[in-house]
């Protein structure tokens, strides 16, 4: 059941408080999202999952200890850090994705198949790459913002990068049925648990919660593709013009 983009729907998630501020709080016609109305369904549907999956992730979250769940975190980053390294090459950046690959060889090896995070410790950073973001740097548009039931928030670029995201995950590839479903389930169940804490944050300060996910996914996004040094908007540039006039 989950994907590699289960993470980055956490990923989303995880800054909407820190990222989207106040006005992500406000619902407001967004001409980047011209199928909200089919969103707000998928949106409704993946809400409805969550009810079933969110108890989990809280009974996880209580019962496995901490030091277990940082493993089986790292064991999944591990895992990550593979595609990770390849699309930092693919977008020229030589030195990011070689340090990505050493991250995978030494945690692969003195980090216990990843279980230990050995490569943070030795100055290894770690890095967070798809394909969508790979898509961006070659100049692809985003294009309509789309809500994908258990992928969560997207677009159709990453809806494109999401699909070579799970082509390229190596726990697809497990031929044994039941070892892959058990790997996927604590994947997903495991990035649940991670949003816990931002789960009241999102419910007290989101009036609408779809356009707040929403426009802190634009944001985020953006931030992701440009390596945190996004150029203005246009608003921005119309902004600043009309402010030196």
């Amino acid at each position: 059941m989950k994907r590699p983009g289960v993470k980055r729907c956490a990923a989303a998630l995880a800054t909407c408080a820190a990222m989207a501020g106040p006005a992500g709080c406000v619902a407001a016609d967004n001409p980047g999202d011209p199928f909200e109305g089919f969103n707000r369904v998928m949106f409704s549907v993946n809400e409805g999952i969550d009810v079933v999956v969110k108890p989990v992730a809280q009974g996880y979250d209580a019962i496995v200890p901490g030091p277990v769940r940082t493993g089986i975190g790292n064991f999944f980053g591990n895992i990550a850090d593979v595609w990770t390294a390849v699309n930092n090459l693919l977008q020229g950046k030589i030195t990011e994705g070689a340090s990505d690959t050493a991250r995978v060889l030494v945690n692969s090896t003195m980090g216990i198949v990843g279980l230990i995070d050995v490569a943070s410790h030795l100055g290894l950073e770690k890095h967070t790459e798809d394909f969508g973001q790979t898509l961006g740097k070659w100049g692809v548009g985003e294009g309509p913002y789309l809500y994908w039931p258990i992928v969560g928030p997207s677009n159709v670029r990453d809806t494109i990068g999401f699909a070579a995201d799970m082509s390229a995950d190596p726990i697809q590839y497990i031929h044994d049925v039941r070892v892959r479903n058990s790997l996927d389930g604590v994947r997903l169940i495991d990035a649940r648990a991670s949003l816990l804490p931002t789960d009241k944050v999102i419910e007290a300060a989101a009036f609408d919660k779809y356009s707040y996910i929403r426009n802190a996914y634009f944001q985020m996004r953006r931030d992701a593709v440009y390596d945190g040094d996004p150029p203005p908007l246009e608003d921005d540039e119309d902004d600043g013009e009309e402010n030196e006039k």
